[in-house]
This record gives C-alpha cells, sequence and structure tokens, in this order.
C-alpha cells in the first residue's frame, strides 16, 4: 500500500467532493454546494475560482463581495499551503489523465511513437489569450469550453458534453502526448502553477538516499520540475509540480518525501 498512498488519498478526496457534489444537488445536502468554479462551504464559506473570476473581472462585469472573497480564500490557500494542488487532488479530469499516462506506460506508447512536440509555455499563452478573449467579447470564454467544467457538471448533473470532453482529452493524452491537457494545454492549472509558485508545502530530494532508478521521473507529470534527481538535496520550487506525490510512492529509498520548503541548496560535498 505504501506505494499508492498518495494516488489512495488523492482518489478519495476527488471522489468524496463529486459525492458532496452530487448530495448537494441531489438530496440537498449542504456541506459544500455548487460546482468548481462557485461553491459555498456548509452554508457560509464561499469558494470561487481565481481563474474564472479573473475572466469575468476583465470583462468589465461588476463582483459580488463573496465572489471576491471567495476567490480570495482560495488564492491564499494554495499560493501559501497548496501549491498546484488543485489540478491533482481536486479536478476530476486528473483520474483521466493519470488513467491515459497509466495505460500509455503499460502499453510503452512513448517508446514507439516519434514525439510529437509541444512547449509547456503553451498553456501561459493559452491562459492570456482567454483573457484577451474574455475582455473583448464581454464573456469568459474558457468556461464556455472549458473540458473540466463540463465534466464537472456532468458528473453532477448527469453526462452531456462532458462525456465527450472526458473521452477526447483521453485520447489526446493517450495517443498523441503523455499528460498532454494538463501539462501542455490547461490555461487553469497555468493559473494554479503561477498561484502556488511559493507555497510551503513541498516535494524535497536527498540526494544521499538517492539511486538514481528514475521511478520518481517515470511516474511525475511534470518531469522538469526533478530536475535535481541523484544530484542534489533541494526541494522542488517550480510552480508547475502538482504536488501528487506519485514520486513520492514510488521511490523505494525514501530520497523524496513531502516538506516544508526550503529555498537553500546543499551542495553533496556538504550534505
Amino acid at each position: 500500500m505504501k506505494n499508492y498512498r498518495y494516488l489512495l488519498l488523492r482518489r478519495l478526496t476527488q471522489i468524496s467532493l463529486l459525492v458532496l457534489y452530487v448530495g448537494a444537488n441531489v438530496w440537498g445536502w449542504k456541506m459544500i454546494q455548487g460546482n468548481l468554479s462557485s461553491s459555498l462551504v456548509l452554508g457560509i464559506l464561499p469558494l470561487s475560482d481565481p481563474y474564472a473570476v479573473l475572466q469575468i473581472a476583465v470583462t468589465g462585469a461588476s463582483l459580488g463581495m463573496d465572489i471576491l472573497l471567495g476567490a480570495l480564500i482560495v488564492t491564499l490557500f494554495y499560493g501559501v499551503i497548496g501549491g498546484r494542488g488543485f489540478c491533482s487532488w481536486v479536478c476530476p479530469i486528473n483520474m483521466i489523465t493519470d488513467t491515459a499516462a497509466w495505460l500509455r506506460r503499460k502499453l510503452k506508447f512513448s517508446e514507439v511513437q516519434k514525439r510529437f512536440y509541444m512547449s509547456r509555455a503553451l498553456r501561459y499563452w493559452i491562459l492570456g489569450l482567454s483573457l484577451i478573449l474574455s475582455a473583448l467579447m464581454g464573456t469568459a470564454v474558457f468556461e464556455l469550453i472549458s473540458p473540466i467544467s463540463m465534466a464537472h457538471r456532468g458528473l453532477i448533473f448527469g453526462m452531456g458534453m462532458g462525456g465527450g470532453a472526458l473521452i477526447v482529452i483521453f485520447l489526446f493524452d493517450l495517443l498523441v502526448h503523455e499528460n498532454g491537457w494538463c501539462g501542455y494545454i490547461c490555461p487553469l492549472g497555468a493559473t494554479h502553477s503561477l498561484i502556488g509558485k511559493f507555497s510551503l508545502i513541498r516535494i524535497s530530494h536527498d540526494a544521499n538516499k538517492c539511486t538514481d532508478c528514475r521511478d520518481c521521473i517515470t511516474v511525475c507529470p511534470e518531469k522538469e520540475v526533478l530536475h535535481m534527481i541523484n544530484r542534489s538535496s533541494e526541494s522542488v520550487l517550480m510552480g508547475e509540480c502538482t504536488n501528487c506525490g506519485r514520486c513520492v510512492d514510488v521511490c523505494q529509498e525514501d530520497a523524496l518525501g513531502f516538506s516544508i520548503r526550503s529555498q537553500l541548496k546543499q551542495p553533496k560535498d556538504e550534505e
């Protein structure tokens, strides 16, 4: 079970949230109501997606204090503690992309396919473009086509176009590019990368324990964040890290683990 502890915790969190959202819609539960764009916890605490709020803000529309407060709470949580944890612990699309990545490894597609090049900067360009289009068109553009919103609404209220969006993302990640949606396209993921860049909870690496087996890099959805493997003992400081914990799960030498952020790099000869 040790090899799957964080994976199982993430699935429990994601499924539990979906059950609570469904319960609010079907049975009137009050624990968490709404959707991932705008929620109300226990009928008191507002939570709002900062990216959705930003899109609405650039349209010039007025925003209620509850929406602004909800966005501030979410931003502070991920900015101080959670990092980019939304992508791996909350977003339902993560279950689809993780499944596609696992199947891709099992079928060894990465070994036989010619690599389809995509720049990780693409998601930031899409983020900027979506804000420009929202301002020009007077509506939150990405929210109209977001597979995350469609899938979440579909899982809560019944599948419509959300089912098709999930299939497209699964096939894209499986057949075209490993972790293509979350790692290269999703502007919501880009937003959380920026928000969580300086968060306190980080993956730390102990080079003294590392045997350079590379199992962590194999399962990591953002492989470039583990550039220090077998080189130096330091924390993963890149905002792109999703804090999913899979690298910690698969590391048999306990060279990786969650810790409080450290800005300092320690040379190997001083460790």
